[in-house]
C-alpha cells in the first residue's frame, strides 16, 4: 500500500526546495517530489500526520504573542494562475486555528493603494506578534505583473528588488520568520486545469478570461520569475520553489516548510504570570 512506502528523505524540504545561487527555474521538474519518496496516498497521510504537531506549535506561537513574545511568521505564496494557491489556503493554512492566522489576498491595487508607495498596503497586512500571516500573492506582483504588463517604467520596477530586500531584512530583524514559496506549475498542467474549469459547472466561478491573457505571456512571466529568484532569494529571506503539477505534493511541501520554520523558533509554553498554588486555593474556595 502507498502508506507503507518510503516517505520523507533525509533532506529537509527547506534544503531540497531552496532557490540558491545559480538556481535555474527552467530546470525544475514540475512533477517532481523533492524530499519525499512516497506516492499520493503516502503524501496525503503524511499531511494528516503532521496536523497535531503544527497545531501545537501554532498555539505556542500564539500563546507567546499574547504573553509578550515578539515572534511571528509570514508565509508568502506566489504562483501563476491555477498553481494551487487556493488549495494551500484550504488544506494547509485551514488546518490550524483560525484565531492565530491572518490571510491576505492581494488583488489589483485600489486607487487609494496606488496613491502610496508599493509596500504601503503590504505593511498594513503584516502579522502581529504570535500570528501566522499568509499572503496570497504579495509585493512581488510589483516586479512580476508590473514588469510583464509594463505598468511602470523598467527603471521603476528594477529598483524595487533592492527595496524589497531591505524591507524583508527589516522583517527578519523584527523577529519575523519569513517563508517565501513559489508554486511552479508547467504550461501543460496549467492548460489542463484551465480546460477543466471550462468543462465543469462547479468550477466556472474559478475561471477568469484574463487567465488566458496571462498564459499568452508565459515566457515573459518565466523570465520575470527567474529574475525575481536571482535578485531576492537572500540568506535572510530565501525563496523555496515547489513543483506544483501534483497538488498533493505541493500542499505537503508547503506544510512541511511551515512546520520546519515553526520548529526552528524553539517554541515553549509561556510560564504562568501568577502564583499557581494561590490560584488553586482560590479556586478550591469557590466550590
Amino acid at each position: 500500500m502507498g502508506s507503507k512506502k518510503s516517505r520523507k528523505s533525509a533532506t529537509p524540504f527547506s534544503e531540497a526546495l531552496h532557490a540558491g545561487e545559480g538556481f535555474v527555474l527552467a530546470d525544475v521538474d514540475t512533477r517532481g517530489t523533492p524530499a519525499f519518496t512516497g506516492d499520493k496516498d503516502a503524501g496525503k497521510q503524511a499531511l494528516a500526520e503532521a496536523d497535531d504537531e503544527i497545531d501545537t506549535l501554532q498555539e505556542q506561537l500564539y500563546a507567546n504573542g499574547r504573553s509578550g513574545g515578539t515572534q511571528k511568521v509570514l508565509l508568502i505564496i506566489q504562483g501563476l494562475d491555477t498553481a494551487g494557491k487556493g488549495g494551500i489556503m484550504r488544506h494547509v493554512v485551514g488546518a490550524v486555528d483560525p484565531q492565530g492566522t491572518e490571510i491576505t489576498a492581494f488583488k489589483a491595487p485600489t486607487k487609494e493603494e496606488q496613491a502610496h508607495p508599493f509596500l504601503w498596503r503590504i505593511r498594513r497586512a503584516l502579522p502581529a506578534a504570535g500570528m501566522i500571516g499568509v499572503f496570497d500573492r504579495s509585493h512581488y506582483e510589483d516586479v512580476l505583473i508590473a514588469r510583464v504588463d509594463e505598468l511602470v517604467e523598467p527603471a521603476v520596477w528594477s529598483r524595487r528588488y533592492s527595496t524589497i530586500n531591505d524591507f524583508e531584512q527589516s522583517l527578519v530583524d523584527d523577529d519575523t520568520s519569513l517563508i517565501k514559496v513559489m508554486l511552479h506549475v508547467s504550461h501543460e498542467e496549467q492548460g489542463e486545469r484551465l480546460a477543466e474549469r471550462l468543462e465543469r459547472p462547479d468550477k466556472y466561478w474559478k475561471y477568469n478570461p484574463g487567465d488566458i491573457d496571462t498564459r499568452l505571456r508565459w515566457d515573459a512571466y518565466q523570465e520575470a520569475y527567474q529574475a525575481l529568484l536571482d535578485r531576492t532569494s537572500t540568506e535572510a529571506a530565501p525563496w523555496y520553489v515547489v513543483p506544483a503539477d501534483r497538488k498533493w505534493y505541493a500542499r505537503l511541501a508547503v506544510q512541511q516548510l511551515l512546520l520546519e520554520h515553526l520548529r526552528a523558533l524553539g517554541l515553549e509554553w509561556p510560564p504562568a504570570d501568577f502564583d499557581i498554588e494561590t490560584e488553586k486555593a482560590r479556586l478550591a474556595a469557590t466550590r
